[in-house]
């Protein structure tokens, strides 16, 4: 992964001060299977050296931004690129402070605690992902002010009070606009650096596709980039709704070509049946016909 920043032209004493921390602060081997090892690339140089930068100043990330805008998988990035064991957080309106540190049970014939994800990455020098943190109830997040500010630690019930190892960030991500989400409060805004992530650039996701699927002709890439950008284009102008902006949709699609599923078929599969109203899905479809014309086959692609 250093090879990858060194690729992406991130400044050398970035590049240098990740090496030494990573030298610095050894995994259990119990937790090494935690680190992750990702498929997806994000690229971007100045997104990544501004986090790079302040997880290097032992700050905690908010990563807010549109649908498609590549957070979560930044997220594992920088996680990958550190070497650090990552827990995946997902909120929802039933998440709770148990959930989020841990919770008494019984087993063995007694009283045990169970450690939630916070507390796993507290104590092994963790990278916590909180997904949608704007989905979860205000009370739940409280119990993590004091593990987000400067006493970075944690108070359990019942039991002792513990620091967070020196390695451990909390890495939160945001959507705009999705049903049921609200607006975090000053607090704990406040107790995170805040990074805007960008809609992703033709250059950068056809690096992305040939990436994922280097026997693609790069001519046939750009086409595939473009029909994604339009119909970014259209859901800002209100002309779709978010349903139809899937990255994850248009690089399955092009798995599904690859496997020999025609064309057109198979970015229905991964983008226009996303969306079940009628009316959106001819426009999508009059969107990709603008760019790929019907005629196209696998051995035009690959």
């Amino acid at each position: 992964m250093s090879d990858l920043l060194e690729q992406l032209e991130i400044r050398k004493e970035l590049v240098e001060e990740i090496r030494k921390t990573r030298d610095s602060f050894s995994v259990e081997e119990t937790q090494k299977s935690r680190i992750p090892m990702p498929d997806t690339i994000y690229y971007g140089r100045e997104i990544w050296e501004q986090a790079v930068s302040a997880l290097l100043c032992g700050k905690n990330l908010l990563l807010v931004g549109h649908k498609a805008t590549g957070k979560n998988i930044f997220a594992e990035n920088l996680a990958g690129v550190f070497q650090r064991p990552k827990w995946d957080i997902s909120f929802h309106v039933a998440t709770d402070a148990a959930s989020l540190i841990g919770m008494d049970t019984f087993k063995n014939g007694e009283v045990q605690f169970r450690p939630g994800p916070i507390y796993n990455a507290a104590k092994y020098g963790g990278f916590a992902i909180l997904d949608e943190i704007n989905m979860a109830k205000s009370e739940a997040m409280a119990v993590l002010h004091s593990t987000l500010d400067f006493r970075r630690c944690i108070d359990v019930p019942g039991y002792e009070r513990m620091k967070l190892h020196p390695a451990t960030r909390l890495i939160a991500t945001m959507n705009y606009g999705y049903f049921g989400t609200k607006e975090l409060n000053e607090a704990l805004v406040s107790r995170f650096v805040v990074i805007k992530m960008p809609m992703i650039s033709t250059g950068n996701l056809v690096k992305l596709i040939l990436d994922q699927y280097p026997a693609m002709r790069k001519k046939m890439a750009v086409e595939f980039a473009e029909v994604f950008l339009e119909l970014q284009k259209k859901c800002e102008h209100g002309e779709l709704s978010s349903k139809a902006l899937d990255l994850r949709g248009l690089l399955d699609a092009i798995a599904l070509i690859e496997k020999g599923v025609s064309v057109y078929t198979a970015l229905d599969m991964g983008i226009t049946n996303k969306t079940f109203d009628e009316y959106e899905q001819t426009l999508i479809r009059d969107t990709i016909r603008a760019r790929i014309s019907r005629k196209v086959e696998r051995k035009d692609i690959f």
